[in-house]
């Protein structure tokens, strides 16, 4: 990749490869599964895009290249850094503050510093590699000073910035020592995207307030003239092509595998979910455990999946969490299940989409609890693999998806009562009733799926906004 050659520039804080051991001890990359990968590609293919992002290993120096005709960019994370800025402000900091406090947020000067001279990095590769006039698309709270530096670094270009988690209430995100840096970084882009309409009313609520500019409805009017638009632009999935993974012979077998090594049983529900606890794992093995203790499963004809994919392994929080659950799985099959039978069958691994899909097919009700969540593109998975039309999903009203999802038999994660009458209601539903439901949730996934989502983004990113020519103030001091 030569310098100032790229007309579309993807930052993210990885690099949509990972580096895999052959058994001969060669490495290799091969393309990391998500949503985001899968979008991107084709529109970078056609534009002269390149990636820039970290390979997942620290100190790693490797120059860039290219991989299967996509133009890579490596930014190099010292293990301090690492631990500061990614496991620490973005997994510690802004992961739970944006997460509606969760889990309790820690503010270290250290991280704080750690985060910006991350950030600087990312904005000068992305500074170096963008053509005259490019536009730049930066992606998620790892990296929100990235538009405001590239910005100075570059007034040329089209800059937006998308985030894939939540954006919090004034309320939560006031209690940031660096509130004001964030919003200003973010304020460096033309077009800023979120996953609801609310968490853009969010921002521009906080920057009128915090950093004194003039807003009107979605608008961010700068005294330099500038215009910042605030919207949302709901993420979603490649649904054509989980649908014909679902519908192929391979995966179709799968199913019947899964549901024959679980003992062919009445019902099948299913959890897939990174560990986190953002996820509400732990309320919805409880809500299920209760359901069997009073009798409304029997552990002969019904059994709970849970899929936990491990997740930042070396942040304590999350340590302390798999063995929360742990406790839990061990306590409740020791409890109720019986020789061959357990409860909770539980797995703590990663699966490739090829499994996740057979896991979809074999499951009759699908169970998503999060306390909170940007998207949660399992949901959407699920409706697209569900190509009978039938099939149950249960879904958090604090999970974005629920916004589109509206057909789901919604619940209240901190109500386990709520939560167990729910999927009570989804298990005795009748067959009509779960056709009407998985029908017009297909219908919104089909029509929205991650191809509109990243060409909507680009095309508003795009349209030119004139200068202003508002009488504005300069922003007064929060």
């Amino acid at each position: 990749m030569t310098s100032g050659s790229a007309d579309l520039v993807i930052v993210a804080n990885r690099l949509p490869v990972d580096r895999v051991t052959l058994p001969d001890g060669s490495k290799q990359w091969r393309r990391s599964p998500g949503g985001l990968v899968s979008a991107m590609e084709p529109v970078m293919r056609s534009n002269d895009g390149a990636w820039i992002g970290w390979t997942g290993v620290a100190g790693d120096e490797t120059e860039p290249f290219v991989d299967d005709g996509l133009s890579l960019v490596p930014v190099p994370l010292s293990e301090q850094e690492i631990q500061e800025f990614y496991e620490g402000f973005s997994n510690g900091t802004l992961w739970p503050l944006y997460h509606d406090v969760v889990a309790k947020p820690e503010f270290h000067r250290e991280w704080w510093d750690s985060y910006v001279t991350v950030n600087q990095r990312f904005a000068d590769r992305a500074a170096e590699i963008a053509a005259e006039g490019a536009t730049v698309w930066i992606h998620d709270y790892q990296l929100q000073l990235v538009p405001q530096m590239l910005r100075e670094l570059r007034p040329d270009l089209r800059i937006g910035f998308f985030l894939h988690i939540p954006f919090p209430p004034g309320e939560l995100f006031q209690q940031l020592p660096w509130r004001r840096q964030i919003l200003e970084g973010l304020l460096g882009a033309d077009l800023v995207g979120f996953q609801l309409s609310g968490a853009a009313q969010n921002f521009v609520r906080l920057v009128r307030q915090r950093v004194g500019h003039k807003t009107h409805r979605d608008l961010v009017y700068l005294p330099d003239g500038r215009t910042v638009l605030a919207a949302a632009f709901p993420i979603s999935i490649d649904t054509a092509g989980f649908e014909e993974l679902a519908r192929s012979e391979s995966v179709t077998e799968r199913a019947a595998q899964i549901r024959a090594a679980l003992g062919s049983p009445k019902k099948v529900l299913l959890g897939i979910d990174r560990l986190d606890y953002t996820k509400g794992i732990y309320p919805r093995l409880r809500a299920y455990s209760e359901l069997v203790k009073d009798g409304h499963f029997d552990v002969t004809d019904s059994v709970f999946v849970q899929v936990a994919t491990p997740s930042r392994e070396r942040v304590e929080q999350y340590r302390v969490l798999r063995d929360d659950i742990d406790r839990l799985v061990g306590r409740i099959n020791g409890d109720l299940g019986r020789i061959g039978q357990p409860v909770i069958a539980y797995l703590h691994s990663a699966y490739p989409r090829h499994e996740m899909a057979a896991l979809y097919r074999a499951a009759d009700i699908m169970v998503i609890t999060p306390y909170r969540d940007g998207m949660n593109l399992v949901a959407k998975e699920y409706v697209a693999c569900r190509y009978d039309n039938d099939g149950a999903l249960v879904l958090s009203e604090f999970a974005g998806a629920a916004n589109e999802l509206r057909q789901a038999w919604q619940i209240n994660p901190y109500d386990i009562n709520g939560m167990k009458a729910t999927i009570l209601e989804a298990a005795h539903s009748d067959e009509k009733d779960r056709a009407r439901r998985m029908k017009a949730m297909r219908k919104t996934v089909t029509e929205h799926d991650v191809a509109s989502w990243a060409n909507d983004f680009l095309a508003e990113l795009a349209a030119v906004r004139p200068t202003h020519g508002k009488p504005v103030r300069p922003a007064r001091l929060s």
